[in-house]
């Protein structure tokens, strides 16, 4: 898979690169990082995203740049990265679906590899699959680089802390500190700043969030108008359903948030025995066993009845 991407690097000469809705760091630092990497090579690589990007991100070198599909010109060759599946690409399916060629690079175990080319390999992030083909091409890493991809694999591992952390998470990384970014600036900004409007929003939905079997099973929401009420913006829902994980008697999570279109994108996570990852993939999302996300087209209190029956479920099918 590897040896497949990289030849796919070299056999074409332009790029656009996916990165999918609700962008995280994961998804945002990889797709930043590669394109750094493949202009440096003489190459042309743009990213597009259905979903604007975070303010907490536009501090990477090249964030600002990031474009809608739709302001796009078609490519040749087309790159989805961190993709569970295809849908999460959002508007951008129509540009990967008028391609010539396509490479799919992504970690989640729900990825059954949509795309010509699958570099879908288990790691603790996309960022550190990058890493794998930077090496395999031999293109090597600057600062900016490098900032990008620690972006990516400290986000998507909770700062070094879930299970899908390994020794390669940390071979990996130990050459992204050897480019010489700010490491300590990147982490204030990433993990030690959070906006007042971010906090009244999790607030409300802590405050408002259902619990059943015996406070095992969580779930909370947030509509358009509790957005407004705080003053926040779809960016600074991230985070919250980690917020709910982490009581100690939740042993599975969703949080929904209604989006301007009226769709409503899921968050789920688990802990120990129960996998979230059956319940995102029966609504076409997709990710990992303890963390997986989906998107609804429902109103939003049977969106609520829908996944916390579906918690249920998967919570009475684990030994506890």
């Amino acid at each position: 898979m590897l040896k497949e991407a990289a030849d796919f690097i070299r056999r074409h000469q332009e790029f656009i690169l996916i990165s999918h809705i609700s962008p995280d760091g994961d998804t945002l630092g990889s797709s930043l990082a590669l394109s750094i990497a493949l202009k440096n090579a003489g190459k042309k690589a743009e990213i597009v995203c259905g979903d604007p990007v975070p303010d907490l991100y536009l501090f990477l070198p090249g964030a600002s740049s990031v474009r809608k599909p739709s302001e796009a010109e078609a490519s040749d060759a087309v790159i989805t990265v961190d993709c569970a599946a295809l849908s999460r690409a959002g508007d951008g399916q129509m540009l990967f679906e008028s391609a010539k060629e396509t490479l799919c690079i992504d970690h989640h175990r729900t990825n059954a590899g949509f795309a010509d080319v699958n570099f879908v390999r288990r790691a603790s992030s996309a960022g550190e699959l990058i890493v794998k083909l930077l090496n395999e091409l031999g293109y090597p890493m600057n600062r900016e680089i490098g900032i990008c991809l620690y972006a990516a694999i400290s986000t998507d591992t909770g700062n070094f802390a879930y299970s899908g952390t390994t020794p390669d998470t940390f071979r990996a990384m130990a050459e992204i500190v050897e480019t010489g970014f700010d490491l300590p600036e990147a982490n204030r900004i990433l993990f030690r700043t959070v906006p007042l409007r971010k906090v009244r929003l999790t607030s409300l939905v802590l405050e408002r969030m259902q619990l059943s079997r015996n406070n095992a099973v969580a779930v909370s929401y947030a509509d358009q108008k509790d957005f407004a009420a705080c003053g926040a913006r779809g960016e600074d829902s991230e985070g919250i359903i980690d917020a709910m994980r982490d009581i100690d008697t939740v042993a599975a999570a969703a949080f929904l948030r209604e989006c301007e279109d009226g769709s409503i994108r899921v968050s789920l996570r688990g802990k120990s025995h129960v996998d979230v990852s059956g319940i995102a993939s029966a609504f076409d999302g997709g990710g990992h066993r303890l963390a997986a996300g989906c998107t609804l087209y429902m109103e939003m209190p049977e969106a609520v009845r829908v996944m916390t029956e579906a918690l249920q479920a998967a919570y009475d099918g684990t030994e506890t």
